[in-house]
């Protein structure tokens, strides 16, 4: 579960953008996590617990908005969602699509008390 590291770091990057901005209480974090992307928002639930533990966002709240696995076909451009329709344009049935967005894993925002 390679989840647990990213969490870590996520932990780390909010905490030294507490010490620069001179936050002291962090009240929620929002993750965006793309479809299409490495992490699990299950497993980042999961272990987010133990990333916390011991550090100043012990008492933060984790809110994950799932970003949709979007692609655009080449034959007609009709922009679909890939693991809805697997892959394959609902337009014209081409499965030679170029993704544009779902990858995505990012700090959307960081809520201050």
């Amino acid at each position: 579960m390679h989840e647990l590291g990213v969490v870590i770091e996520v932990v780390k990057t909010v905490e030294n953008f507490a010490e620069k901005n001179g936050v002291t209480k962090i009240d929620k974090i929002v993750l965006q996590i793309g479809e299409l992307s490495s992490m699990i928002p299950k497993y980042i639930e999961a272990c987010y617990p133990a990333a916390v533990d011991g550090t100043m966002m012990e008492e933060t709240k984790l809110e994950i908005e799932i970003l949709p696995g979007n692609g655009i076909c080449k034959e007609c451009n009709k922009v679909f969602n890939i693991i809805q329709t697997k892959g394959k344009c609902p337009i014209c049935g081409s499965k030679d699509n170029e993704i544009i967005s779902g990858k995505e894993f990012m700090i959307k925002e960081i809520l201050a008390c």
